[in-house]
């Protein structure tokens, strides 16, 4: 292979982490000094304590590949199997515990909201500063400015301070950022869930554009229809390591494969007290009120929510995403969907909120739902996703010259005859 055409050459990459640390949000140059050398002072007394003490996991371990200039990579997996670590190591932002990983090539980056952002800066001079970031002039940035304003749809809020834009103007100013500052590695994650449909459209249609120039794109997303669209190679991660590297089509295939082995009725989790609400399990329920993972397409399907309320709230709502197992996104809703815009004061304590899908809407298939608590205008005060349930078509086909029905959804529709003309009339 001619190393000249390698633009990421990953090897035996690592990241481990502490369980249970946690990382204040302001630290002063003191408290980084005191803790490096605590934490020296800690491997030299115990060289290996590191690798072998519970109080460590490891996120990525021994990931090796390599990506030519020019490809379209995608890098899917549950969560939890390292996809968002692999890209903040290739970029820089982390450090890996283990390997390393070559970078050949200007790096653009779009990883989570409001990443090479500073907050206090206004939308104009962060296009400024993330251009300066990646190493382009000025005379460059001011080339492509228009166009970043113009794709990013801020015109009104340029000289506003970034830290008043709601989450869907900070993605779409980061990615046109990202997207028009000409890198020659592109690593967006994803955070475009963030925005609309249409502007979804609109990344999807830029990446592509970049991929026609010749540049290299990793793309990490859920959404595996997008993947299969911009993707010609896929990365399958599971549990922290490589699972498979080929083909988008094989690579898709197996990540259902895997999410398959994932049903279960219920998943626990555990409340975050530095959040002002946190969710802590998640479960679905038949029409009975029985916890299950099974449904027939003519089931109705509640979700159970329950959380913690960590301090008084007013005005908070649940946001549930519904996705099938291959990432199509079904359908998204909210607890404001009956007309009621604003919420009871919420004191602190714990809830149980349920939502009940009606039946005779899901096709077959593995579905799970993603669930956010927060405020309208992108404050996310906690998102968990919950194990896949199965959905099993219970209808009988056999007199259908279709026979089983394709889709996500198995809508009864309404027929109605509605004109009717013989033919000795039409001569």
């Amino acid at each position: 292979m001619n190393n000249k055409s390698i633009v990421i050459d990953a090897k035996n990459l690592g990241k481990q982490y502490r369980i249970g640390a946690q990382r204040a949000k302001y630290k002063s140059l003191r408290d980084e000094i005191t803790r490096g050398a605590a934490s020296l002072a800690s491997r030299l007394r115990h060289p290996r304590a590191n690798r072998n003490s519970q109080n460590y996991f490891w996120a990525l371990r021994d990931i090796s590949f390599e990506i030519l200039r020019g490809e379209t990579v995608g890098v899917i997996g549950r969560n939890g199997s390292g996809k968002s670590t692999l890209l903040k190591l290739i970029s820089g932002i982390t450090y890996p515990s283990a390997g390393y990983a070559t970078i050949r090539g200007r790096v653009g980056s779009l990883l989570e909201v409001g990443t090479g952002f500073h907050p206090e800066l206004t939308g104009r001079e962060n296009i400024y500063l993330n251009g300066a970031i990646i190493g382009m002039k000025k005379v460059e940035i001011d080339r492509k400015f228009d166009d970043i304003v113009s794709f990013a749809e801020i015109s009104r809020f340029l000289d506003t301070p970034v830290k008043h834009y709601s989450s869907g103007m900070y993605v779409r100013l980061a990615f046109a950022v990202a997207a028009h500052l000409e890198p020659e590695i592109l690593l967006v994650d994803e955070v475009l869930a963030v925005g609309d449909a249409a502007f979804q459209k609109k990344c999807l249609g830029k990446m592509e554009g970049v991929v026609q120039e010749g540049r290299t794109i990793l793309f990490v997303s859920h959404n595996m229809s997008a993947v299969k669209q911009l993707c010609t190679r896929g990365i399958l991660l599971n549990s922290g390591t490589v699972a498979y590297d080929g083909s988008i089509d094989e690579a898709v295939e197996q990540y259902v494969t895997i999410a398959q082995q994932d049903v279960a009725s219920e998943t626990v989790f555990e409340a975050d007290p530095s959040q002002p609400m946190s969710i802590t399990r998640l479960s679905t329920r038949n029409e009975q009120g029985d916890k299950t993972a099974y449904f027939s397409s003519k089931e109705s399907i509640t979700v159970e929510i329950e959380y913690r309320v960590h301090e008084p709230l007013r005005d908070d709502h649940i946001f549930i995403i519904l996705d099938r197992a291959d990432g199509l996104l079904v359908l998204k809703t909210s607890d404001d969907d009956n007309g009621r815009e604003t919420r009871m004061d919420l004191a602190t304590g714990r809830y149980i909120s349920r939502a009940t899908f009606p039946g005779g809407i899901l096709n077959e298939g593995y579905y799970r739902f993603r669930v956010v608590l927060g405020k309208r205008k992108g404050v996310k005060h906690d998102e968990k996703t919950s194990a896949y349930f199965e959905v099993e078509d219970t209808n009988d086909y056999t007199r259908s010259v279709f026979g089983k029905r394709n889709g996500a959804l198995l809508l009864p529709l309404r027929w109605d005859d509605c004109f009717y003309e013989p033919f000795d009339e039409l001569t």
